[in-house]
């Protein structure tokens, strides 16, 4: 193995290393990939096809589509209190911060237009309100985009979504530049960030008290072999529920080492890959076996969503629906680079076949499915007990996304029946669903290729 040179400068908080690199941990090899490769267990798809697809076809068109006005401005309320236990344990560290955006920088569409419209605006009263609130942002609509607007869906949101709705009205919600906030180490670690995880296992995961999770304490001496064996055991459903979750772990996990804080100096802040960081985490000896499995489950949530994007084509599609943020140049540019993704993740060969969900006995089907939804819904829940206010920021996010797509996945029979034209009462996305679903997507995207680079420099090591 090449030897890695490590040097600490006067004034670091964390060491810089020279060429992007940190020494492996005690006993850890470079094999964190070792068993991430072929096929993967409930799907038909193969990790390189994603690999392929993802970095060179996908991953440049998406990461375009976020830098732009209307993907990079998230509305969202931190201040919620944790409604689980009581929770004094905000991260203190500058880190952990989030600077909101005055309203003045946020685009007047978007302000005008954040909020969801009411698709049962029948009466001339609603619409004649609903058109005071947009203003004078309303001058510079055409009629078409008018109406649209107008029907945005305010549907309850209890119905069919699968997170805990954010109260973007509320006083505490703020306009969020996800740009000038990226989800990177915070340093937000220890008793606090486990009990967060903890809780999303241990309870909202179907697990049953006796079955301990590998890792987890007091999991016993058998490896996981008892965990396993149970998850074996058990309807797809719920085996992929436990793997969506572990998925999203290991893409969060990724996130943090491959935007790692290397040096902290008066003069500036360094950040790249730890690749320490990501060995504790995803080494296959240092996780007793857990981290390829984590990596693999990572794949499984990036199938999952991806396949939501595929089936969610029409209702993007429609000439009524645009990308407003009043620049109508950019909203037209980028409503055509968001088909251009749709329809390049519709091509995509070998897509998760969500047909298999719930579709037993219909009785037992729904009440499954009802299960999964507010499991699902506990755990947006429990992003507002996470103390760091930029991992609960992401968190949100993430799993507003992550319910998204899985509601898409379940209203296909509504999707397929949405209107070229005029509004769709049957099925409606909110804007912050739709924030939330593409940026959630690009974080697993991004983790995708992020591997890429972890496996360069774990052969660079050998």
């Amino acid at each position: 193995m090449a030897a890695t040179i490590v040097t600490v400068l006067p004034g670091l908080r964390a060491p810089l290393v020279l060429l992007g690199l940190l020494a492996l941990p005690r006993g850890a090899q470079p094999s964190c990939f070792c068993q991430v490769t072929g096929y993967l267990d409930d799907c038909t798809c193969d990790v390189e096809t994603i690999d392929a697809f993802n970095n060179y076809k996908l991953f440049p068109r998406l990461n375009e589509l976020l830098q732009s006005d209307y993907f990079r401005y998230y509305k969202v309320n931190l201040q919620k209190p944790c409604p689980f236990w009581e929770d004094n344990s905000h991260c203190g560290m500058r880190d952990c911060a989030v600077q909101p955006c005055p309203s003045d920088e946020v685009p007047d569409g978007i302000r005008a237009g954040s909020y969801k419209y009411s698709e049962e605006a029948n009466s001339l009263a609603e619409e004649c309100e609903e058109a005071k609130r947009l203003g004078a942002v309303d001058d510079s609509l055409s009629k078409e985009t008018r109406q649209a607007v107008l029907q945005w869906a305010q549907h309850d949101d209890s119905s069919d979504s699968f997170c805990e709705a954010d109260d973007i009205h509320s006083p505490d919600a703020e306009y969020v530049d996800l740009l000038l906030n990226p989800e990177r180490y915070t340093g937000y670690k220890g008793p606090d960030a486990w009990k967060i995880w903890n809780s999303i296992y241990e309870e909202n995961c179907f697990k049953p008290q006796n079955v301990k999770r590998p890792l987890a304490s007091g999991r016993g001496d058998d490896g996981g072999h008892t965990f396993y064996k149970w998850l074996k055991g058990v309807c797809v459903e719920k085996r992929a529920f436990y793997r969506l979750i572990s998925g999203l772990h290991a893409s969060i996990n990724i996130h943090l080492s491959a935007r790692y804080l290397l040096q902290d100096s008066w003069s500036e802040k360094k950040w790249g890959p730890n690749v320490t960081e990501f060995q504790q985490r995803f080494d296959e000896v240092l996780t007793s076996g857990e981290g390829p499995r984590r990596l693999k489950n990572l794949y499984f949530l990036y199938l999952i969503e991806l396949r939501a994007l595929s089936k969610v084509l029409p209702f993007f599609e429609r000439p009524g629906f645009q990308l407003y943020t009043g620049n109508e140049s950019q909203d037209a540019e980028m409503k055509h680079l968001l088909l251009e993704i749709l329809h390049l993740a519709k091509s995509f060969p070998l897509h998760f076949d969500e047909n298999s969900f719930f579709a037993g006995n219909k009785k037992e089907a729904a009440k499954l499915k009802e299960e999964f939804r507010l499991h699902f819904k506990n755990i947006s829940k429990i992003m507002d007990c996470v103390g760091c206010f930029k991992c609960r920021l992401w968190g949100k996010l993430q799993t507003q996304g992550l319910g998204t797509a899985l509601k898409i996945l379940f209203s296909e029979n509504l999707i397929e029946k949405i209107p070229e034209s005029g509004p769709s009462y049957g099925f409606q996305l909110s804007r912050q669903e739709i924030v939330a679903l593409f940026n959630a997507f690009g974080r697993v995207s991004t983790s995708v290729k992020e591997l890429e680079n972890f496996r360069k420099l774990l052969q660079n090591m050998r």
